[in-house]
């Protein structure tokens, strides 16, 4: 992945790891598009970060993603690095029927959401000559939260859909990176979990993210040490510990 001179749209850019990862990029020297469904919180974002633009995109819509992607490639015609991150995680009691409008709206989001953007703006990353595809994924993708089963379930699913689409695009100019974050201090399940001392900090994974960004060749898989023994509990034997441990959270 080129360091510099991207033009990079980043999804869930509005707030947590989006914002984050945007407002880094954007220091980095790239242009920066986030995307998002709260209007107010991509203003925050533009009024903090003078350069870094916004449009409104909600993943869960398919004909109006198609629509809204059409416009951003004409928009922004050098637009060459998409950053699939949008996202939300849920708890939810499988026992109880009510569960299952939280589980659909996971899939439509988490999973639904990034094959159909990326599907949507593959044929133009194609036509630049040095595009990439980042996949937001998680650390719960390899040892799931029984907590959240259907967070866990679209991030697995999100990594095996990445790991394919790399495959295919072998031989194009088209790279496809895999970010999977461990717990970070974000809103994403609340407020407490952004002041939670047991998540990493939101300013020291970002670091760590682009450190790792900036080598060359860029990783197939972005893992900040903290995901290390998420990411590696089946080969390490550790998957069914860290896997109680993680229920009893």
């Amino acid at each position: 992945m080129k360091k510099s001179g991207n033009t990079i749209l980043v999804t869930g850019g509005g707030s947590g790891i989006g914002r984050a990862l945007a407002e880094a990029f954007h220091a980095a020297g790239n242009t920066v598009i986030v995307a998002g469904r709260r209007r107010a919180a991509l203003d925050a974002v533009v009024a903090a970060n003078p350069g870094i633009e916004a449009v409104e995109l909600d993943v869960t819509d398919a004909a109006g993603l198609a629509a809204a992607a059409a416009a951003l490639v004409v928009r922004f015609p050098d637009l060459n690095v998409l950053v699939n991150n949008a996202g939300i995680m849920r708890h939810e009691n499988l026992r109880d029927p009510a569960h299952l409008a939280d589980a659909e709206a996971t899939i439509v989001t988490n999973l639904l959401g990034p094959i159909r953007l990326t599907a949507t703006l593959l044929p133009h990353l194609e036509t630049r000559p040095a595009a990439t595809v980042i996949n937001v994924t998680s650390g719960l993708a390899f040892v799931p939260l029984a907590g959240t089963p259907t967070y866990s379930a679209t991030k697995a699913g999100l990594h095996s859909y990445t790991m394919a689409l790399r495959r295919q695009l072998a031989g194009t100019a088209v790279e496809v990176i895999e970010l999977a974050p461990p717990y970070v201090q974000t809103e994403l399940t609340g407020a407490a979990q952004a002041v939670d001392p047991r998540a990493m900090p939101l300013a020291e994974f970002i670091a760590e993210v682009m450190a790792i960004l900036d080598a060359d060749p860029t990783p197939k898989e972005v893992i900040v040490e903290r995901c290390r023994p998420l990411r590696h509990a089946a080969e390490n034997g550790t998957l069914a510990e860290i896997f109680e441990a993680l229920a009893a959270f």
